[in-house]
């Protein structure tokens, strides 16, 4: 008699059981009966979007120019005009060497140019009087010309004591002092132009075909991962490394505010073929057997679909054909379509991850079910 009543209590538990969980996933039964049943879902357009494909890679930076500085001729440091880390133009003025005697000899020249030049204008007055021969006056040119090229002379002796920047840049560390002897290969300092930083990198030789000059180039650095750095690839080298079977590439970056440092490692993403092409959310694909699936709402109706995929981007998909812009394609729900697609009924509300929006009961309250 107890075994009966056991068996009979678990018979009306395991029906009471499933009688809730059919009241739960399907509230809309009386109305499968009656027809088609309906499936809640949640859908979003198919969207145009720009897309590009995109290589990526390492690279390193470089400065555009960067020299050591040494002194041409070995002499003492009368002064230093220079600051560690300094940004120079062109043409300043960052060391001295002693000077005095040939700042002499050029002011020699300058004042033998200048005697020899008056002479001349006198003996071509003479000349035009007729009172001296033509041979007299090409004498007198020559002196001029000899006196020209002996202050020529005295000046570069001189500006080789004159250390100047070669090109705008910034300065290294100063290496010398007021009173050090230089030798030819004594360093002065290090000057860079990081105005516009060189930036080379290695891609695989498979990629020759997409690349060539002036291709739009970003790259990011660990230092400064919120900001994208843009450039344009100025030479592919002609050649293939028959070791790794990679090409080197070379680009330029603008760096006016002396961002970029040599040296830098930066990621690096060449941007090819861009086009502009329709996108889907990815939770809107459907893969079954290696093919890929949408369902497209048309006329409150779910149409299952086989679409080709192009490029995929956090968040969307590129989709090159079975769908068009503007279409609306199931987003969440599509666990509750069949192959043929089924009658379906918009909701706005997202629920959380494994659930399906809320609906609307007999009684008008939300029942969620899982997909």
């Amino acid at each position: 008699m107890k075994l009966s009543s056991v068996i009979l209590g678990a018979v009306f538990v395991s029906l009471a059981g499933t009688a809730g969980f059919l009241l739960l996933v399907e509230p809309d039964s009386g109305q499968r009966r009656g027809g088609p049943r309906v499936a809640y879902i949640v859908s979003k357009q198919a969207e145009e979007r720009l897309f590009t494909d995109v290589i990526e890679a390492l690279g390193t930076a470089k400065a555009r120019e960067s020299v050591v500085l040494v002194s041409p001729v070995s002499d003492t440091v009368s002064s230093v005009r220079f600051k560690d880390g300094q940004t120079v133009k062109k043409g300043d003025l960052l060391v001295v060497l002693e000077n005095q005697e040939e700042t002499a000899q050029f002011r020699e020249a300058e004042a033998n140019l200048d005697q020899a030049t008056k002479q001349f204008a006198r003996v071509e007055n003479l000349v035009a009087k007729g009172n001296a021969s033509n041979a007299s006056l090409d004498a007198e040119r020559r002196k001029v010309e000899e006196a020209r090229f002996r202050q020529a002379a005295a000046k570069a002796r001189l500006d080789d004591r004159l250390i100047t920047a070669p090109f705008d840049g910034v300065l290294g560390l100063r290496q010398v002092s007021e009173g050090t002897f230089l030798s030819s290969n004594t360093t002065i300092t290090t000057i860079d132009d990081i105005y516009v930083v060189n930036l080379d990198f290695y891609v695989p030789e498979r990629f020759i075909a997409t690349l060539s000059v002036g291709q739009l180039v970003e790259a990011k650095v660990e230092a400064y991962p919120n900001r994208v750095f843009k450039g344009r690839v100025q030479t592919v080298v002609s050649r293939v490394d028959p070791v790794t079977r990679t090409i080197l590439i070379h680009a330029t970056i603008e760096n006016r505010d002396h961002t970029l440092r040599p040296g830098l490692l930066m990621t690096v993403e060449v941007i090819n073929n861009s086009r502009h092409a329709v996108s889907v959310p990815e939770e809107a694909i459907v893969p079954t057997g290696g093919k890929s699936f949408i369902y497209v709402v048309v006329d409150d109706v779910a149409e299952r679909r086989e679409v080709k995929l192009g490029i995929r981007r956090p968040g969307f998909v590129e989709v090159q054909s079975g769908v068009a812009t503007g279409e609306r394609v199931v987003v969440q729900g599509t666990m509750r379509l069949g192959r043929r697609g089924s009658k379906v009924k918009e909701t706005a509300a997202f629920t959380p991850k494994g659930t399906l929006p809320a609906k609307p009961d007999a009684a008008g309250k939300s029942v969620a079910g899982r997909e």
